[in-house]
């Protein structure tokens, strides 16, 4: 708590004052043949008004002290039903943020707008005179059968995966740092927390992968906020990105192992890995009836090579900008592991672990600038290694 406490300061000693809004970054919905249900997920208490508008037809909610994620900016979902053409969310004034839905008030029953907790969230629930004719859309009901998901390329003889085939490159790159709100990770002796340094990292992550690479970044969080696990890849698949990169801090029981390591989704036997990915996976939502899916979302994950392959680059280029301050770090290596945070994705995903926490000497190299910048160094030299690798760029 000091040390986010003292982060701050800088920034109120030129007068700055905290952003009080909380970050919203995901909006999710379903077309049932019985009602359309839209989910925009908070994680913080705010306060909120619904209401409507006869014309146009508007069904919609805003949310005070709230502020987007340009994931989100200008984001609008058409909706093929007879009641429901269209849902969107915006930044209506500074400080609030509007999600609406358009609807055509003669084919509408009845509406609700209510909230529930833990995490926070708002829900709108739309019901229709009668039951839509078109499929059903948007995000599946928990419990549902997830369709199959498409079957591996094939690897050849000459290990070339099915994207270098075909060509294809890199534009698009979503950073996910690690934690947030009330998720603070894992926590040092000192009191310094995960979320901040992944949050850190990732922030100078971006700003080279913009200014020298010329690649769109998209962040799965800005701020502390509490982003849910389920929510980060799906961020990533609903706008198409090429790469999925989640960066962590690591922390285990024995205080003396140190290092840095690399992980891509598959499953694995490694007791040490199984406690990593335990740690990692504790704010997932999900419940013992969402096992079948999960294990049958890795089992037909079709991006092992290419994300083995991007996640062997990072650890090589992170240990060696990690080396300019510590000759002596350590390589813990590259593996495979039952991370929830990659579940799901459509594009060559990894999570990396920085540093240990729990460890003395890696927490007091964490907590500077120069250490988390090469950090971010390394991570980018990873991924600009893994693009020409492809050819590109």
């Amino acid at each position: 708590m000091f040390l986010a406490l003292t982060a701050s300061l800088p920034a109120l000693a030129r007068g700055a004052q905290p952003d009080k809004r909380v970050e919203i970054a995901n909006l999710r919905y379903f077309t049932h043949p019985a009602f359309t249900r839209i989910v925009l997920d908070i994680g913080t208490l705010r306060e909120y008004t619904a209401g409507e508008s006869r014309n146009p037809g508007l069904i919609y909610a805003d949310i005070l002290q709230a502020r987007l994620n340009p994931v989100l900016e200008g984001q609008s979902y058409p909706v093929k039903t007879p009641y429901l053409s269209q849902i969107q969310i915006f930044q209506k004034t500074p400080s609030t943020v509007r999600v609406s839905a358009e609807v055509d008030f003669a084919k509408i029953k009845t509406y609700r707008v209510y909230h529930l907790f833990d995490p926070f969230r708002i829900v709108l629930d739309i019901y229709p005179v009668q039951a839509p004719e078109a499929e059903p859309s948007g995000e599946p009901p928990a419990g549902a059968a997830a369709k199959p998901a498409a079957k591996p390329a094939e690897r050849l003889a000459s290990g070339y995966s099915m994207a270098r085939q075909l060509g294809l490159g890199i534009r698009t790159v979503v950073l996910d740092p690690g934690h947030g709100g009330s998720d603070p990770g894992c926590i040092g002796l000192s009191g310094l927390e995960e979320k901040t340094i992944t949050l850190d990292v990732a922030l100078m992550l971006k700003k080279l992968l913009v200014e020298k690479a010329g690649l769109k970044v998209i962040m799965a969080r800005e701020s502390d906020i509490l982003v849910p696990l389920e929510a980060r890849t799906v961020i990533a698949n609903q706008k198409r990105a090429d790469l999925f990169v989640s960066i962590h801090v690591n922390a285990h029981r024995d205080r003396r192992r140190e290092g840095i390591e690399t992980f891509y989704l598959n499953f694995s036997p490694d007791p040490g890995v199984i406690e990593t990915a335990a740690a990692e996976n504790s704010a997932s939502t999900k419940n013992m009836g969402h096992m079948k899916d999960i294990i049958q979302k890795i089992v037909q994950n079709s991006k092992i090579y290419e994300s083995r392959d991007l996640a062997e680059r990072i650890q090589k280029e992170l240990l060696k900008s990690l080396s300019l301050v510590n000759p002596d770090v350590k390589n813990l290596g590259v593996k495979g592991g039952p991370f929830y945070v990659l579940i799901g994705s459509e594009m060559p995903s990894v999570l990396v672990e920085i540093s240990h926490l729990s460890n003395p000497s890696e927490e007091a190299r964490l907590k500077t600038e120069r250490y988390r910048e090469l950090a971010a160094r390394g991570i980018y030299g990873g991924i600009m290694d893994y693009i020409h690798s492809l050819g590109k760029g």
